[in-house]
C-alpha cells in the first residue's frame, strides 16, 4: 500500500526536478507549521511583584491555563474589538478592561496587553516604580495594580473632559453673539465628542458602582487573601481523613464491597463535605468584611473621582443644551419680527394697489365733471392718498390691539 502511494519518478527525470518538488513540499509544511504555532499568540508585558518586567509572547491557551480564565474573558482584551470598560473578578485573576489599559492581574504578577499606546507604557513604568520604591504598602499586589489602572483611567477621562470643556465654552460664547453655519457645525462636532466621552465615563462609573454593591464580587477580587487561605487551611484529603478517623470508621480500599458499607461510606463522605462547607462558610463570613474593606475603600475613592468627572460632563452637556435653547429662542424672535414686517409690507402693498387703481381709473379719458376744474385730478390723488393712509394706520391700530405687532 505504501509503495503504491509513494511518488514515482521517471528514469529520465533529473535530480534537480526531484529536489525542487521536495523543497516545495517542505516549504509548504513549514509555512503551515508557522501559522499553526503563531495562531492566537500575542505580545504581553509580564510585571512581577518586585517591579521587574519582561515582554513575552503567549498564546490564548497558555494564558487560559496560567490564569484559570475562560475564553470569553480573553475576548474582552482582544484589541481587534471595542468593548466597554469591564472589571471581572475570577478565581485566580482579575480581568481589567479600562479604556486602553487591558490586563490580567493575578496574586503574583500582571499580564499587560502590549501596545504602542502611551497609556500602556505609562502604566508599566508607574507600576514598576511603585513596586520597587513603595515596599511597605499595606495593599496587596493585585489591589495596587488595580488601583493604578483606575487612577490612570479616571485621570485620563477627567483630563479629556476638561480639555473638551476649554474648547467648547469659547465656541458657545461666540455662537450666542454670532449665529453662523461654521459655529453651528463646530458645536455639533463638539457635542458628538462630548456624548461619546460621557458614555465612556458613565460606563466606568457604573462598573465601579456595580462592584461596590456586590460583596461577593469584591471578595473574588481579593486574590492574595484567597491564596493565603488555601495555603493555611488543610487540604480536603487530610481533613476528610481526620474526620473519618475521628468518627471511628476506616474505609479500606482492599476490603470487599458490601451494600451496607457502601451506603455508610457515602453518608460519611456527604457529612464530611458538608462539614467542610460549613467550616469554610463560617470562616469566610467572619472575615469577609475585613478582607474586602481595603478594596471597598479603594473603589469608593475612585467612584467619587469618576462621579465628579461625570457631573462635569453632564454640566457641560446641559450648558450646550441651554445654548441651543437660547439660539432657538433668538431665531424664533427673529422669525417673528420677519413675519411682522411681512404683515406690514403686505398691508402697504394692498393700499398702494388701491391708490394705483384709483389713479389709473381717473387717469383715463372719461367724461366726468371732475376734469372740468384744472386741479380736480390733483384733489382725487390727495383724497385717495389720505384715505389709504387712514386705512393703513387703522390696520396698525387693529394689529397692535390684538397684540399681533409688538409695541
Amino acid at each position: 500500500m505504501e509503495e503504491s502511494r509513494s511518488q514515482v519518478y521517471p528514469l529520465h527525470q533529473s535530480e534537480s526536478a526531484r529536489s525542487n518538488f521536495l523543497g516545495h513540499v517542505n516549504h509548504g509544511s513549514s509555512v503551515r507549521g508557522l501559522k499553526k504555532r503563531g495562531h492566537g499568540s500575542r505580545s504581553w508585558i509580564k510585571i512581577y511583584q518586585d517591579g521587574n518586567s519582561k515582554t513575552v509572547t503567549l498564546d490564548k491557551a497558555t494564558i487560559m491555563r496560567c490564569c484559570s480564565l475562560p475564553s470569553r474573558d480573553l475576548r474582552l482584551l482582544d484589541p481587534m474589538f471595542i468593548y466597554p470598560s469591564t472589571i471581572l473578578g475570577r478565581e485566580k485573576a482579575i480581568v481589567v478592561n479600562l479604556e486602553q489599559i487591558r490586563c490580567i492581574i493575578t496574586a503574583d504578577e500582571v499580564f499587560l496587553m502590549n501596545s504602542l499606546d502611551g497609556s500602556v507604557g505609562h502604566y508599566k513604568l508607574e507600576l514598576c516604580n511603585r513596586l520597587q520604591k513603595e515596599k511597605s504598602d499595606d495593599l496587596p499586589f493585585e489591589l495596587r495594580a488595580l488601583e493604578l489602572a483606575l487612577e490612570l483611567t479616571c485621570s485620563s477621562l477627567d483630563a479629556q473632559v476638561k480639555e473638551l470643556e476649554m474648547e467648547i465654552y469659547p465656541v458657545l460664547d461666540e455662537l450666542t453673539s454670532s449665529i453662523s453655519t461654521l459655529n453651528l457645525e463646530r458645536v455639533r462636532r463638539f457635542k458628538g465628542h462630548l456624548l461619546a466621552l460621557t458614555q465612556r465615563v458613565q460606563k466606568v462609573r457604573d462598573e465601579i458602582e456595580h462592584l461596590m454593591d456586590d460583596d461577593g464580587d469584591m471578595a473574588e477580587m481579593c486574590l492574595t487573601e484567597k491564596k493565603r487561605r488555601l495555603d493555611t487551611y488543610p487540604s480536603s484529603d487530610l481533613f476528610l481523613q481526620t474526620h473519618l478517623s475521628g468518627s471511628g470508621t476506616v474505609i479500606s480500599k482492599s476490603a470487599p464491597a458490601s451494600p451496607e458499607r457502601t451506603l455508610s461510606g457515602a453518608e460519611l463522605l456527604q457529612r464530611a463535605f458538608s462539614s467542610i462547607g460549613k467550616y469554610a462558610s463560617l470562616a469566610g463570613s467572619s472575615n469577609n468584611e475585613e478582607k474586602i474593606e481595603p478594596l471597598e475603600m479603594l473603589l469608593e475613592a475612585y467612584f467619587i473621582v469618576i462621579d465628579n468627572t461625570l457631573n462635569n460632563s453632564l454640566s457641560l452637556k446641559e450648558y450646550i443644551d441651554d445654548t441651543e435653547d437660547f439660539i432657538n429662542i433668538k431665531l424664533g424672535n427673529i422669525q417673528n419680527h420677519l413675519i411682522q414686517f411681512e404683515l406690514l409690507l403686505t398691508a402697504a402693498t394692498l393700499l398702494a394697489t388701491v391708490f394705483t387703481a384709483v389713479t389709473a381709473v381717473f387717469g383715463m379719458n372719461l367724461e366726468t365733471t371732475v376734469f372740468d376744474n384744472a386741479s380736480g385730478f390733483h384733489w382725487v390723488l390727495v383724497v385717495t392718498g389720505i384715505g389709504c393712509a387712514l386705512v393703513y394706520f387703522s390696520f396698525l391700530f387693529y394689529f397692535r390691539s390684538k397684540k399681533v405687532l409688538s409695541a
